[in-house]
């Protein structure tokens, strides 16, 4: 990112409390964007929600709906946001008028973020065929996000994953790029220059392969994987004992991944666009579905 556009992104935080984490994402980001009045989208992390919204009340009254703010305030805020929604306080519509980029991390979420890159590269593995190219596997990799969300029904671009990966190629094969190369290093697949600039791959689709991309996948799918597949303990190599998912086949897990995460990206959707209208109330979250629908849209026309 250029350091101007990079200042004029961090300018923003000057007018909210303080923050441990801020990335910020969107269509208006990407190269190849036309829509330069499109919002940029910030999120915002922080140790003590609660404290940081009552300070933020004071300063920005006008980001919360107001029967949030004269019914419950901070507290009330905060609870909507853990107890319907998944821990998310959303706002479309916070007035700035000046792939995720990071401008902000106390919190440590890079090393974190390094996790959720390899757990999304095997999920992305698990669902392609035996042979694809490097496009292909960050369209899915983009598309692990929207599997089973709501609003891909009718409030989405239907174009808007392969939109993503290809303003944002670049930024893809840069993040992957280390993983891919660790898993070649370890035969699970094998990636080959065509003609032009894009890559194709070939995987392993044995079970040993299957078996070790699953335990790649976070503790909480591979616990839904397991109650419906069943699971053995084993002894991992720091001595630890942990639940490891019994696989058939690699089409059976696949199957199972991918039901696994439609349910959780499902839930988590609904219980957040729930969440979402009441925290913006029922004019902004009209404005709001009205912009989206306008997109989506013109993407089926």
């Amino acid at each position: 990112m250029e350091k101007g556009k990079r200042a004029e992104l961090v300018s923003f935080l000057k007018s909210v409390p303080f923050v441990e984490f801020c990335c910020v994402y969107g269509s208006t980001l990407h190269p190849n964007n036309k829509d330069k009045s499109a919002m940029v989208d910030y999120i915002l992390g922080v140790s003590d929600p609660l404290q940081w919204h009552s300070q933020n009340l004071k300063m920005n009254a006008d980001h919360y709906a107001s029967w949030l703010r004269l019914l419950g305030g901070a507290r009330l805020i905060t609870q909507v946001a853990d107890d319907i929604g998944v821990r998310v306080h959303f706002n479309p519509f916070v007035t700035w008028n000046d792939k995720v980029h990071i401008l902000v991390d106390n919190l440590d979420i890079a090393n974190t973020n390094s996790v959720n890159l390899r757990a999304a590269l095997s999920a992305a593995l698990l669902l392609l065929p035996s042979k694809f190219t490097q496009e292909d596997l960050f369209a899915k990799i983009c598309s692990l996000s929207y599997m089973g969300d709501l609003r891909m029904l009718f409030a989405e671009d239907k174009n808007k994953v392969k939109k993503i990966v290809q303003g944002q190629f670049d930024l893809f094969h840069s993040m992957y790029k280390p993983f891919l190369q660790e898993y070649e290093a370890k035969d699970f697949l094998r990636v080959s220059l065509s003609g032009t600039d894009q890559a194709n791959i070939s995987q392993d689709c044995g079970l040993p392969v299957t078996c070790s991309l699953v335990s790649s996948l976070p503790p909480s799918i591979r616990s839904h994987m397991g109650k419906k597949l069943g699971q053995k303990k084993i002894i991992n190599e720091y001595g630890q004992a942990i639940n490891e998912v019994i696989i058939g086949s690699r089409e059976e897990a696949s199957k199972c991944m991918q039901g696994v995460l439609r349910r959780i990206v499902m839930i988590s959707s609904a219980r957040q666009a729930v969440s979402g209208l009441l925290a913006v109330g029922g004019i902004n979250a009209t404005r709001y579905l009205a912009n989206k629908m306008q997109k989506a849209w013109k993407s089926w026309t």
